[in-house]
């Protein structure tokens, strides 16, 4: 399928960047309820779980924080056809690698929360890739100013 019409992006391009907005959004919103999570709210979690949700260093929050705050404005700023959308999905990723080290290389979060919340993890780092070299080629293509 052509993803060009008279120099113009498809309806693919927004369709993309509808739905990443929509991810990026959830994402905002998930930090949301992580950074408002108190002891209380993990009273059934086990103790390990309580102590990796309840004790993430504020270097990491602040990763998450940068990482969904620019993947919204990345998905805006592409839905608006502006070049920023790219540094905008850069940052993001690297957000995410660095509450990654933590969670992951840090505080083996592996061990705590097992495999199906691991590969969460991974499937968000995927689509910040894939979400960062899409924009890189929409910048290409001349979709973006």
């Amino acid at each position: 399928m052509n993803d060009v019409i008279d120099g113009k992006p498809s309806t693919n391009f927004w369709i993309i960047g509808g739905v990443a907005l929509f991810w990026n959004l959830l994402g905002l919103f998930l930090y949301y309820q992580n950074v408002t999570t108190t002891a209380a709210d993990l009273q059934q979690a086990p103790p390990e779980m309580q102590d990796l949700v309840l004790n993430i260093p504020k270097w990491a929050t602040s990763a998450y924080a940068i990482a969904v705050t620019t993947g919204v404005l990345g998905s805006a700023l592409l839905l608006m056809r502006k070049s920023w959308a790219v540094v905008m999905f850069t940052v993001s990723l690297i957000g995410i690698i660095v509450q990654d080290i933590d969670a992951f290389l840090l505080r083996n979060a592996y061990a705590i929360i097992g495999p199906m919340w691991s590969g969460v993890s991974l499937v968000v780092f995927v689509v910040a890739v894939l979400l960062l070299l899409y924009s890189r080629k929409a910048r290409a293509s001349g979709w973006l100013d």
